[in-house]
């Protein structure tokens, strides 16, 4: 197995990133219908090599190998800034779509709040997504921040049984789209 890196995203690393968040959403149609149709992965791609965004390579981390190949990523900032990095994607969504797509707050203030996960499928299995949520937490518990949420589809238990492994516990309910999360949150004190 070759050795793997953790390090700051870069603007050119974003057509990657915008995979991932793909990825982690789970529900390909629904992002060409919200985020630009056949085009998405174009749209995606602007709005992470923009600054300021919410999937912006200045949130990310990639996971990569010693040899340069992309294995996976990690989106995370403050929650209490989701607002004016939601209106920053949005505006560029809007500039290809013609509208804004309506979905519910998945965080707020008072958490550090990881986006979007996600691992090629060749590299899974591997510890990566771990790695990528490890380093996330540690960076967010140096920023300050005493609580790191994120949310899980109920439909997905495997990822859910990853995160309650690392110390996150459900804290209550959330709605993506017309999906049911689970709310998780992991404390400073719990590492």
């Amino acid at each position: 197995m070759e050795q793997i890196i953790i390090r700051h995203a870069m603007p050119d690393d974003a057509e990657f990133l915008a995979q991932v968040v793909v990825m982690a959403i789970r529900d390909d149609e629904m992002v060409k219908r919200n985020c630009g149709g056949d085009n998405y992965l174009k749209v995606l791609t602007e709005v992470c090599a923009a600054t300021g965004t919410q999937y912006s390579f200045q949130n990310a981390l990639v996971a990569e190998t010693v040899s340069g190949k992309l294995a996976g990523a990690i989106v995370g900032y403050d929650g209490g800034q989701l607002e004016p990095l939601r209106k920053a994607t949005w505006d560029i969504i809007s500039n290809h779509t013609g509208f804004v797509p309506e979905i519910a707050d998945e965080t707020n203030a008072g958490e550090f709040y990881l986006d979007s996960l996600g691992v090629k499928s060749e590299f899974r299995g591997m510890g990566i997504a771990q790695k990528l949520i490890d380093a996330m937490c540690k960076k967010a518990f140096a920023l300050g921040h005493t609580n790191v949420g994120l949310i899980v589809d109920v439909e997905n238990p495997k990822a859910e049984e990853l995160y309650s492994r690392i110390g996150f516990r459900r804290v209550g309910d959330r709605m993506f789209f017309t999906h049911k999360m689970y709310h998780l949150q992991m404390s400073v004190n719990c590492i």
